[in-house]
């Protein structure tokens, strides 16, 4: 895949926008507010432990096109923001008063909670994971581990039940997402299977649209889910070999590697460790979707400006 190398001068770090709206800058998205709408432009940026580290080809392009397959795919079981795209980098969403809270749905422990896990972390969440279980062993039934929704620059936190509905979110509210969560991860899972691969777990995020509950950013993307290859789960399970990932697992235990958890400076991405996470979301896209992955090649920045400016965005 030659085009992944030759696409790394022209990845898209940052996105200014002009007069599309209020910016607000995230870790790998700029979302511009305008009226009732949002304006999303999906970065190439990577992050991990709450760092941004740099810029992977057409990584914005594979979030936004799988974020909008499963949208679609999806809106039969709850209902979500996404109105139009306008560039394989955007999404125009309704905006939403969005949840104080991310929720994770795990099937695996595997990842920051086995981390915690191994540690002797336990009951942050309001329950006691029981002892004795292995690295990447499935759970009986899928659990929900919430965190706080940090701002740009700080750290997500382990939250409890009892602590988000004592306060941060209404408990019909909140009993309303972990049901939409659930529903969805249930369908995520099954579609998954179907093409090969486990759907580790995910993350989730609300709002509300005229008290109406609905999911906003992004869902079963390769950067707030992880997959795992089906066929090689058990072999590699039982030798306690990790897991063959096709997500952003990839960079964290690269950077883990490499002495970085979070603290102090991260280290350099190589063009290498750029191209071979390319490499894993496209790989991820195709064996997900069914399809074939078209590259957007060339000046990311210049295509979204034009693809706007042909929809009416600019005001």
């Amino acid at each position: 895949m030659s085009y992944i190398r030759e696409q790394l001068p022209y990845t898209l770090d940052s996105f200014e926008g002009g007069d599309l709206g209020e910016r607000y800058k995230g870790k790998v998205r700029e979302n511009f507010h305008s009226g009732d709408e949002i304006i999303m432009v999906t970065t190439d940026r990577v992050s991990a432990f709450d760092h941004v580290l740099g810029t992977i080809p057409f990584k914005g392009q594979i979030l936004t096109e799988i974020a909008n397959f499963w949208f679609e795919k999806t809106r039969h079981i709850a209902p979500n923001h996404i109105l139009t795209s306008p560039d394989p980098q955007v999404l125009v969403a309704k905006k939403a008063d969005t949840l104080p809270v991310e929720v994770i749905v795990r099937g695996y422990i595997t990842g920051s909670l086995w981390r915690e896990y191994e540690q002797g972390i336990n009951g942050q969440y309001g329950f006691m994971l029981p002892e004795g279980l292995k690295k990447d062993q499935k759970f009986d039934t899928p659990i929900l581990t919430p965190s706080t929704k940090a701002e740009y620059g700080e750290h997500d936190e382990p939250i409890s039940r009892k602590e988000i509905v004592n306060g941060l979110v209404e408990e019909s509210i909140y009993t309303q997402a972990e049901d939409y969560a659930l529903q969805l991860f249930a369908a995520g899972q099954e579609w998954a299977a179907n093409q090969g691969l486990i759907l580790v777990d995910t993350k989730y995020e609300f709002g509300m649209v005229d008290g109406e509950l609905i999911v906003i950013d992004e869902i079963h993307t390769p950067d707030s889910s992880r997959y795992w290859i089906a066929e090689e789960y058990e072999k590699r399970y039982a030798a306690g070999e990790g897991q063959k990932m096709l997500d952003k697992e990839n960079i964290r235990q690269w950077l883990i590697e490499r002495g970085f958890s979070g603290e102090g400076t991260p280290p350099a991405l190589t063009d290498e460790i750029r191209i071979t996470l390319a490499e894993r979301y496209i790989e991820l896209y195709r064996q997900l979707t069914g399809k074939e992955f078209h590259p957007a090649i060339g000046d990311v920045n210049d295509r979204i400006e034009k693809n706007l400016d042909k929809a009416g965005m600019f005001v």
